[in-house]
């Protein structure tokens, strides 16, 4: 196999996610690697490995579903359940700037007395509900869409949302583990792949779809020589290997040729990830603003400060109560953890 171009320790192709599209079938999709990014998402926490699974599947949907968002924009999925994974929460970061890389953060809060070693990791969320959010900008009203949680896999989940509230078959093919490379030290590396039909038009006619609980799948949305199409590229995506997927040896470009050289694979600009937060001094400020200084004093520690941590990234901030809340009595100190 070939071997990936190295930037430093890094593969080139790495924290990327490569649009592409089936010129013979009407199928565009994208191939996502993540192993940097993912590798700082989970070094902020110390998850057990079934919420670290959760967390990473998560991440790499995000990257997938979030390339198509323009400057500024920001994409996120939430996994929201009653087990004891009780929110999974991914954000995704349009770049400020044309060429800039997006920015992705991902976090979990889970109930740690329930959880235990050899518990399936889509298990421990329950019943809920999968959902993505679009912020559009100021001056925007933010899209929500909304579907339970079914299927065995937060992939299932993804795939449902797209044939339920967008009517666009979906596919994911995903892979993602800690492994060790030669010269490397031990860390998270991910690879996925997301096919879409192309939006057919005229809508859907049944008011019932065929899945679980009546949901809709790609079978109550195709039909004719477009159904033929998407089997068959499905087909093709079912040959792929777990290693082809999570890529140290195989590029994004390679993988797709070997997947669907018949369906005339035509690739697009990689669009790079890095990790990124959005939290600051000035946003916990802003957050604080709305209550008094009563209020504040409560928040309080014995030291005399006013502590916030963001539970995506782990920054630690401290301030002094009298410069917080619409009663602050002097100027803004600046004092960050």
């Amino acid at each position: 196999m070939a071997t990936g171009n190295q930037i430093g320790s890094k593969i080139a192709w790495d924290d990327t996610v490569l649009p592409f599209q089936l010129d013979l079938s009407g199928i565009r999709g994208r191939v996502a690697r993540l192993d940097g990014v993912l590798d700082q998402v989970l070094s902020k926490h110390n998850y057990p490995p079934a919420i670290e699974a959760l967390v990473a599947e998560c991440a790499l949907l995000t990257a997938l579903i979030g390339q198509t968002i323009k400057l500024r924009w920001k994409l996120s999925l939430q996994i929201r359940g009653k087990g004891p994974a009780r929110l999974i929460a991914t954000d995704y970061y349009g770049p400020t700037e044309e060429g800039e890389p997006a920015r992705i953060r991902a976090y979990a809060s889970y109930d740690a007395d329930s959880v235990t070693e050899t518990d399936a990791p889509f298990s421990l969320i329950g019943e809920g509900f999968f959902a993505v959010m679009l912020d559009q900008g100021e001056g925007m009203l933010p899209y929500q869409g909304f579907t339970p949680i079914a299927g065995g896999s937060l992939r299932s989940c993804a795939e449902t949302y797209f044939a339920q509230s967008e009517q666009i078959p979906t596919r994911f093919a995903l892979s993602f583990g800690k492994s060790r490379e030669p010269g490397r030290e031990t860390g998270w590396r991910a690879g996925g792949i997301m096919l879409q039909h192309m939006p057919q038009t005229g809508g859907v006619a049944a008011a019932e779809g065929s899945g679980d609980g009546g949901l809709l799948t790609h079978a109550d949305i195709l039909s004719g020589a477009p159904a033929e199409d998407w089997n068959r590229a499905n087909h093709l995506l079912d040959t792929v290997e777990a290693l082809e997927l999570i890529g140290p040896n195989v590029a994004p470009t390679e993988l797709l040729v070997r997947l669907f050289h018949e369906e005339q694979p035509r690739v697009f600009d990689a669009q790079p990830l890095r990790f990124g937060c959005s939290c600051s001094e000035d946003k916990v400020r802003n957050t604080l603003s709305i209550y008094s200084q009563k209020d504040i004093m409560h928040m309080t520690t014995p030291e005399g400060r006013v502590t916030a941590d963001c539970q995506f990234c782990g920054a630690h901030y401290e301030m002094d109560p009298a410069t917080l809340g619409f009663e602050g009595t002097a100027a803004a100190d600046g004092n960050a953890g």
